[in-house]
């Protein structure tokens, strides 16, 4: 992995992506002691704003504007040069050059790669209809929101986070709802299968047909527009919007092109750094060691976005860091909150506190004895147990778990002396 050994408080720091992770990096680079000049290049014409409303609160009103990261003053009052609606097309490693869209070309001393990732696209006959949409910015919101305004049927392909969001917004809203996915049930890469029966259960409340264990065998339209679609089964849908929502991949071509290494993400160290000298990466492109599972993982969440970036302000500035962060997570899905706090690899026993017929339940997950995993719906007080109790390595005993938060907060002070 290429280094660095100086430290650097001037110079040009170049941060390409204007999300969490690029906003927050931009932030702490200031907070760390930066005084250079500092750029964050953002192809979307916005004033950066929250990803995660998107799927939620923005789609139910419809004056709802995006709900900005920082204010204007902000950058000004930093001194951080924000270019918006300009997107960067090729890096060059050796010059140290960045060039943009607008025809300008850029040296920087440090390069900070924040590009996020790309709604996975389904490829199947009919995918060129209107009414098909795809969210992962605030423009793609924007004309969904339009086009529920307007629905009757909608059809959301994909059982996770995004899908189900959506699907119970429009489900309150008074629209027909069907979720199709493709494994045997939803939230399968996410959560477990307790806390996923849940939701299934929730979710066929709201009125959502779910259709586990079915594909996609066309889009059905006429003249142009989108009128059904037909499941692998043969079941005819009707549609007038459809909602892609079948996971995301890394926005690495910028990386790939300027010869780093990329593995399901931008390759980078536990410094956030890459395969190349003075260019470092963080957010939803890269792949990182993971230090609760000593594997290499890519993970899309705000909290990944932000604690990668506080680590890669302090590493780009010469200064010791390592990104050992408890993942955490959540989704808002009708009037269930759903937490998640560390991840579900290797597991292979589950506790349960609370009720799920009550909406308000936490599992705890274990790898043998060892704590690595708390799903809670509508417990946000549990999940902020969860996280502390994870950040420490404290692994309380089944038994313990059963006493309650009570409990469980007196064993880990005792713990702690």
């Amino acid at each position: 992995m290429a280094r660095s050994g100086r430290r650097t408080l001037d110079g040009h720091i170049i941060i390409i992506g204007a999300g969490h992770a690029g906003v927050q990096a931009a932030s702490s680079l200031r907070e760390e002691g930066f005084e250079g000049r500092l750029t964050l290049v953002s192809k979307d014409p916005e004033l950066p704003y929250h990803k995660p409303p998107l799927s939620k609160a923005f789609l139910k009103a419809a004056d709802a504007e995006p709900q900005i990261l920082r204010a204007q003053a902000f950058y000004e009052t930093n001194n951080i040069e924000l270019l918006r609606g300009v997107r960067a097309t090729a890096i060059d490693p050796v010059a140290r050059t960045l060039r943009l869209d607008d025809g300008n070309q850029v040296e920087w001393s440090k390069l900070l790669l924040a590009t996020g990732a790309q709604p996975r696209r389904l490829s199947v006959p009919g995918s060129e209809l209107k009414g098909i949409f795809y969210l992962r910015d605030c423009a793609d919101a924007r004309r969904l929101r339009d086009a529920l305004a307007k629905a009757q049927n909608v059809v959301v392909i994909g059982g996770g986070f995004i899908g189900l969001e959506v699907a119970a917004t429009a489900a309150v809203a008074g629209m027909s709802v069907t979720v199709i996915e493709a494994a045997d049930r939803i939230l399968g890469r996410a959560v477990s299968r307790s806390v996923a029966e849940h939701m299934h259960a929730y979710h066929e409340s709201l009125g959502v047909r779910l259709m586990t264990n079915t594909g996609i065998e066309r889009f059905d339209g006429e003249r142009g527009h989108l009128t059904g679609v037909t499941t692998s089964s043969g079941h005819v849908l009707p549609a007038d919007l459809v909602l892609v929502g079948i996971g995301a991949l890394p926005d690495t071509s910028l990386a790939q092109s300027a010869g780093l290494v990329c593995d399901n993400g931008v390759h980078v160290d536990v410094a956030c750094r890459t395969t190349a000298a003075d260019i470092y990466a963080i957010g939803d492109c890269v792949s990182f060691p993971q230090s609760g599972t000593g594997r290499r993982l890519r993970l899309e969440s705000v909290q990944n976005a932000t604690d990668q970036a506080r680590v890669a302000a302090k590493s780009m500035l010469g200064k010791d860091a390592t990104y050992d962060a408890v993942p955490w997570f959540w989704s808002d899905q009708g009037e269930r909150k759903l937490q998640m706090a560390g991840l579900t690899l290797n597991v292979d026993g589950e506790v349960m506190t609370g009720d799920p017929a009550s909406g308000a339940f936490a599992v705890y997950l274990y790898s043998g004895e060892r704590l690595v995993a708390v799903e809670t719906v509508n417990r946000p007080g549990e999940h902020m147990m969860a996280r502390r109790m994870l950040a420490a390595g404290f692994s309380p005993p089944v038994a313990l778990v059963h006493e309650g938060l009570a409990a469980l907060k007196a064993a880990m002070a005792m713990a702690a002396r």
